[in-house]
């Protein structure tokens, strides 16, 4: 038992070296253009990448859509990449870069799905006040993000929603931590002021 023990950190260590020997050489076929490259990136990584990009976005469609733009511009970007990070961390950071006009679709989505709501529906019972108070709170939650400029959104989503620390921001957004910081710090103060401004 003694000597498994001892061997462990080997055994651990010598899996880390492949994964990231294999993720080396993902990145070097993704460069070459290599299709079926792509296709493993996107079975490894898509979930990640769908996942931001719905937290982002706050919209199923447009999170849809970024995170398709993501693997379509994969081997262009991918000339840019140095290792300094893992590939899930430079996906999600093209992500990031593509995001601007996606939010601006969720946001309009967003509202023209509101303006639905308020149309009365006569064919449905009146749901309970309870529902009805959850739905006006997430409205408002949506309506408050949209407000935020496109860089402190994606502080907040990183750093409050995935929880991912303030270093880990830096490297997806390729700021300093201390901007990464800032933009957060404005964000929650924004979204706490639009918040009260909204509160019946």
């Amino acid at each position: 038992m003694k000597t498994m023990a001892l061997l462990m950190p080997f055994f651990f260590s010598r899996g880390a070296e492949r994964a990231q020997d294999e993720e080396e050489d993902l990145v070097e076929r993704l460069r070459r253009g290599d299709a079926a490259a792509v296709g493993e990136a996107y079975d490894k990584h898509y979930a990640a990448v769908r996942g931001f990009a719905r937290r982002l976005t706050g919209d199923d469609a447009s999170a849809e859509d970024l995170a398709h733009d993501v693997f379509i511009s994969l081997p262009q970007a991918a000339q840019r990449f140095r290792g300094g990070s893992s590939l899930k961390t430079f996906l999600i950071a093209i992500a990031v870069n593509h995001a601007r006009h996606h939010l601006r679709s969720a946001a309009r989505r967003r509202a023209a799905m509101e303006r639905l709501a308020l149309e009365p529906d006569e064919g449905q019972a009146s749901s309970p006040e309870r529902e009805a108070g959850r739905a006006a709170l997430a409205q408002a939650l949506n309506r408050a993000l949209d407000a935020l400029p496109t860089a402190q959104r994606v502080a907040f989503v990183l750093c409050e929603v995935e929880e991912r620390s303030a270093r880990e921001a830096s490297e997806i957004m390729g700021v300093p931590e201390a901007t990464v910081r800032t933009r957060l710090f404005h964000a929650k103060q924004k979204l706490r002021t639009l918040l009260e401004e909204r509160a019946p």
